[in-house]
């Protein structure tokens, strides 16, 4: 479902409403993430180093893989939209090159504070990297 920078209100959700988000983890944005985020373990950017690991290779930053979320979100719901919490277990590494499928779905409706609650699972190859929740606040009424 894309958006088109339309921005949903609170009462344009219903529960069991749901979107897909893709897309490939790169080198470079496993190398911006690093710099933006100060996270230089080198488990993300030293092949050598990272080969002697239990991954056996580099992997992706779990919340880099994580951030997808977000950009799913805004990717449902439009622009504005505030996120209150985000709940994550980090099952499976991300490698350059993998596709990332973000699959987010709509569980709970709190129309006293115009709060969506959804669930969140991220995925390989049908493999699941992460699953979790997020809360998020409408802009509009």
């Amino acid at each position: 479902m894309k958006n088109d920078n339309i921005t949903k209100s609170f009462r344009d959700m219903s529960l069991g409403m749901s979107s897909n988000f893709e897309r490939i983890v790169t080198e470079e944005h496993i190398n911006l993430f690093s710099e933006v985020s100060g996270d230089k373990n080198p488990l993300h950017l030293d092949e050598d180093f990272a080969k002697k690991t239990i991954f056996e290779g580099r992997i992706a930053h779990g919340m880099l893989t994580a951030s997808h979320i977000s950009a799913a979100i805004v990717n449902f719901a439009g622009p504005g939209w505030i996120y209150i919490n985000q709940s994550l277990k980090f099952r499976s590494p991300v490698r350059i090159g993998d596709r990332v499928d973000t699959y987010l779905e709509v569980d709970k409706l709190i129309p006293e504070k115009f709060l969506v609650q959804m669930s969140t699972v991220c995925s390989v190859d049908k493999t699941i990297i992460i699953e979790g929740s997020a809360t998020i606040k409408s802009p509009v009424n």
